[in-house]
């Protein structure tokens, strides 16, 4: 009866160290329990297409290109410090014009609108944005005409969508707001949702960038108007450039912020002028030379057009950006990139 006894006493006491030896190993190998901390920096994030900014709900506004008045009269414009990206070229002569390109947001209000050129529109096809110009070029109005893009013009919405400023005077006078581009939308039964995929890539961060000799002033001049010569200054602390135009800071109407981005770009671009009022001809595909200005450094690039969106490239492969707004020059080849834009320590 003892030794049964203490057969069983013996099973039992193997059976408590085994199981307290299982729960040890259980607990050693089970995941600590996550702070609410934690479980916020593990929340999943996106990628914007035009900013490499991380986000908590994914993009799907499809992007607004609005074509804004750079004229002196028509300065400072409205809504440029929340366009994602901007592009500047000649419209006539050596008159620029931006092309504001909107998807993170969308301000209040935008303009002054001007007329559109049928470079204005390759590009808007590119992206596949919602484009938004008041006039057009005979050449824009044909390719608007016959659908190429989704838009909508001032020339049939002047004193409905577009509404007149009276602070000034036409043609630096026209402004769309974000309600009226909203309508805009569903009034040409343009879809709102963004299906194409942008081709840039972009660092993590300005950290990321290889850091030699920092650039600080960069000048662009089209021509010798000095109200159309563009400085940009970089801010080692912000790791942003700060734009002036004609000697002075760009500045948003609506915030009176100034225009500060992450990335200036230039591309060079065959141009020729093609009619009596200086309009232009600018060729979009063959590619060309660049400069991409980041983190207070210069690269020497090659731009391709990819599947209709102008992409800087290096070796062969796409250059990185670094998150945050970016301004995209295209230079005429003549006088080229070596005469037009200048830049120092």
């Amino acid at each position: 009866m003892k030794k049964k006894l203490m057969v069983v006493l013996l099973v039992l006491g193997v059976l408590i160290v085994g199981c307290s030896k299982e729960k040890e190993v259980k607990e050693e190998n089970k995941e600590p329990e996550k702070t609410a901390v934690q479980a916020e920096v593990e929340k999943k994030t996106f990628i914007t297409p035009f900013t490499g900014l991380e986000v908590e709900q994914k993009p799907k506004m499809r992007p607004v290109m609005v074509t804004i008045n750079n004229q002196p009269q028509a300065r400072p414009q409205s809504g440029l410090t929340s366009a994602d990206l901007v592009y500047e070229m000649i419209a006539e002569g050596n008159i620029t014009r931006l092309l504001a390109v909107f998807q993170s947001e969308l301000p209040e209000n935008m303009g002054p609108v001007r007329s559109a050129r049928d470079y204005f529109v390759d590009l808007a096809k590119g992206l596949d944005a919602f484009y938004i110009a008041h006039g057009y070029s005979p050449e824009a109005k044909n390719m608007l005409s016959s659908g190429v893009v989704d838009n909508i013009n001032g020339m049939q919405y002047d004193g409905s969508l577009f509404k007149r400023s009276t602070d000034r005077v036409a043609p630096h006078n026209s402004y769309i707001s974000e309600e009226n581009v909203k309508l805009g939308f569903g009034k040409v039964g343009a879809s709102l949702k963004m299906s194409k995929k942008i081709p840039f890539s972009f660092y993590e961060s300005a950290e990321d960038v290889k850091i030699e000799k920092v650039i600080s002033k960069i000048d662009i001049r089209y021509g010798i108007d000095e109200q159309f010569h563009n400085t940009y200054t970089y801010n080692e602390d912000s790791k942003l450039y700060e734009r002036q135009s004609g000697g002075v800071v760009t500045k948003d109407l609506l915030n009176d912020k100034s225009v500060q981005v992450a990335n200036v770009l230039f591309f060079e671009v065959n141009q020729s002028t093609v009619d009596q009022k200086g309009r232009q001809s600018l060729d979009l595909t063959s590619g060309g030379s660049g400069y991409v200005f980041q983190a207070g450094q210069k690269l020497d690039v090659k731009w391709r057009n990819v599947d209709g969106v102008l992409a800087p490239y290096a070796d062969g492969q796409p250059i990185k950006l670094v998150p945050g707004k970016s301004w995209i020059h295209l230079v005429p080849s003549n006088p080229g990139l070596a005469k037009a834009v200048t830049y120092e320590p």
